[in-house]
């Protein structure tokens, strides 16, 4: 019986330190970089003079890449499923204090890396740096674990969206109130 304990303590063990979360295990640094600001185009307020439609033009990739500094992509996994799922520290407004922690998924092009699909699930409330590393950590833990993250919603401490006012509109990559929310 001691034997099995310890056996399965070990399987455990290495299956999590197996498990590939670091977005360096994936990517160069170069790279991650380059991905990290394809990404703050999708979650990031519009460029100046851009709108939702036009900031993915390449015109506007210069004010993403100076943003970059503010963002942190903690945590990055593929799953067998063929998403991508992430966890990104973001700033929230001009506060040099607070953060936001945004957990998602994502489709990349194989060859190129490029984004072709996103959607975010949570972001959490404005928090302390750490705070957010947190309970970020743990959402993400459980949503590679179990593909989703519903029976968390309610947790308002760990996830301010979606809520009973706002959802994710994926065609729009914007979060929308529940009454302008478009099905497609």
């Amino acid at each position: 019986m001691k034997h099995l304990f310890a056996f399965t303590f070990i399987l455990l063990f290495f299956t999590q330190c197996g498990t590939k979360k670091e977005p360096l295990q994936y990517f160069s640094e170069s790279e991650r970089d380059s991905l990290l600001t394809d990404m703050i185009t999708y979650v990031y307020v519009p460029a100046p003079y851009a709108n939702n439609q036009t900031k993915f033009d390449a015109k506007y990739r210069p004010f993403y890449i100076k943003s970059l500094p503010s963002f942190y992509l903690q945590n990055y996994f593929e799953a067998d499923n063929g998403y991508a799922y992430f966890f990104m520290i973001r700033p929230v407004g001009s506060s040099p204090v607070y953060r936001r922690g945004v957990l998602g998924k994502m489709k990349l092009d194989p060859k190129t890396h490029k984004i072709t699909e996103f959607e975010e699930i949570v972001n959490t409330p404005h928090m302390k740096e750490e705070e957010v590393r947190e309970k970020g950590q743990f959402l993400f833990n459980k949503l590679i674990e179990k593909g989703n993250i519903q029976e968390y919603l309610g947790m308002n401490q760990y996830i301010q969206w979606p809520d009973s006012t706002l959802r994710y509109d994926k065609p729009t990559h914007t979060w929308v109130s529940v009454g302008s929310f478009t099905i497609k």
